[in-house]
């Protein structure tokens, strides 16, 4: 029989401190809502003597969600732990997340005290937290760092308190898998009363190694593992929770473990994650990057039409992604252009193939991105409308009330075409001004804007997505001015369409 791994979210605490990220309440409750209904275990809620809002977020937090337990943090203060104890009064499961440094550089540097202080302070911390609630996790915070057989007393002394979890941070991201699956196994080897607590591991990726020394730790007995959405987290994140929870039951049999989380639904929450924190993640971030199902070599889309496990071990539909993408460049082969082609509806003999197929890698290479009226312009096929198109006049008035008008004129396979646009902010008007000219039925998934170099003058970049009876396709602008960039933008994702 496979153990649970109980899946520790601190999206809402450790992923909020990204600087730009920080939520407000409402959209805190809607994050917890999707990650309730995504099924992780505990939801740390966030830091609540840090700021009223926090408090309040997790006051709020605890009366909208019922499953998971809800986690409030603290130091090992009182004062700290009484504010816990009192936000988590609507949980309907609750705990206490203390802690305090057990390094040798913390102890020194950060608390100027001894080993002995420290112990005293934990013990007196896990035993008054556990005296307002019945489930206390305690952080034994650069556990990564730490001296053995301190870290060992550390867990021992927490326990007989009343720790009912134990958290061995990496907190500075330090460890190889080895090294901290060694210190795991070493608390569960020789912490006499290890059996009365879990053991959790909460890993950060400075050196890129959260999700493997995550893995190593669970290998070693620990059963819970702090994770974040999209990894994100301070400094440079948290362990990924849709690459821990993937690589469990990708290993299921090899592993043995398992977890309550819906994996159908990591794409969209990845997604809620990236539009509320208008934190962009990596085209080639595992599981929920764009690319993550992207093939553009000749070999490996040959090998995925032929049979899709050739070169994916995990099916796209398994995280909720719409499906595996067949990348048309310079470097595909004629079965990825046969696809393509047959997909439009044209079937095409062997030696009709071939003289297309040369005709397509002249144009590949002049070319970065191919969509369906490239395709059929090779075929000497008519486009549909809004296949070449291209802006040439684009002006956009806003007001005080938030009220724009954009007025654009866009050549469209040669001829051209003029609309006015109203809408609610310069993006919205010139998006209603294109849908007049070329409509798609299209719905915006995703906009997004990143700098180059930084500056006033700087040149925006825009990502978006469109989709369309659960086809989705992407579209690139890049201009000093970021709305004329985003009707760039715009124009070619729906012309993919």
């Amino acid at each position: 029989m496979e153990d649970k791994v109980y899946v520790f979210d601190t999206t809402l605490r450790d992923g909020e401190q990204v600087p730009g990220c920080q939520l407000n309440t409402v959209e805190k409750i809607e994050v917890a809502k999707a990650l309730e209904e995504l099924g992780v275990d505990i939801i740390e809620a966030g830091f609540p003597i840090s700021s009223p809002g926090d408090f309040q977020s997790v006051v709020e937090i605890s009366k909208a969600v019922s499953k998971p337990r809800i986690c409030a943090l603290t130091r090992s203060v009182e004062k700290d732990i009484d504010c816990a104890a009192e936000a988590l009064q609507y949980a309907k499961l609750g705990r206490i997340h203390t802690g305090i440094g057990v390094s040798d550089m913390h102890i020194k540097y950060k608390f100027k005290t001894s080993h002995e202080n420290i112990l005293e302070r934990a013990a007196k911390a896990a035993r008054y937290a556990r005296n307002l609630i019945d489930d206390v996790e305690f952080y034994c915070e650069d556990a990564g760092r730490a001296n053995l057989d301190f870290l060992a007393k550390m867990v021992e002394t927490v326990i007989a308190n009343g720790a009912t979890v134990v958290n061995i941070p990496d907190t500075t991201g330090y460890c190889t898998p080895d090294q901290y699956g060694a210190k795991i196994k070493f608390l569960k080897d020789n912490v006499p009363n290890i059996d009365k607590a879990i053991i959790s591991v909460h890993c950060h990726n400075d050196l890129g190694l959260a999700t493997a020394n995550t893995i190593a730790g669970l290998q070693n007995g620990a059963r819970q593992m702090e994770v974040t959405i999209n990894g994100i987290g301070e400094r440079a994140g948290n362990t990924s929770l849709e690459e821990a929870v993937m690589i469990l039951k990708a290993h299921h049999e090899g592993l043995g473990m398992h977890t309550d989380v819906d994996s159908t639904k990591l794409y969209g929450m990845s997604r809620m994650i990236t539009r509320l924190m208008s934190m962009p993640v990596q085209p080639n971030k595992a599981i929920v990057g764009r690319n993550a199902f992207a093939h553009s070599s000749g070999i490996h889309q040959d090998g995925v039409l032929k049979h899709r496990e050739n070169y994916e071990i995990i099916d796209p539909k398994d995280v909720g992604y719409p499906d595996s993408s067949i990348i048309l460049t310079a470097r595909s082969g004629r079965a990825a252009l046969k696809h393509h082609v047959e997909r439009l509806g044209v079937n095409l003999d062997q030696d009709e193939l071939d003289e297309v197929y040369k005709k397509f890698l002249h144009l590949a290479d002049e070319k970065k991105d191919f969509n369906d009226e490239d395709i059929l312009a090779l075929l000497g096929k008519e486009g549909t409308e809004g296949g070449n198109v291209e802006i040439k006049e684009f002006s956009v008035n806003c007001s005080s009330e938030q009220h724009s008008v954009c007025k654009i004129a866009i050549e469209v396979n040669g001829e051209l075409k003029r609309a006015e646009g109203e809408g609610n902010g310069p993006l919205d008007a010139t998006i209603n001004a294109i849908r007049k000219i070329i409509s798609r039925g299209d719905r915006l998934e995703e906009y997004l804007v990143q700098t180059v170099t930084g500056g006033s003058d700087d040149y925006g970049k825009v990502h978006i997505q469109v989709s369309k009876d659960g086809i989705y396709h992407y579209g690139f602008g890049a201009d000093t001015d970021v709305i004329y960039a985003s009707a760039q933008a715009y124009l070619e994702a729906i012309s993919k369409l």
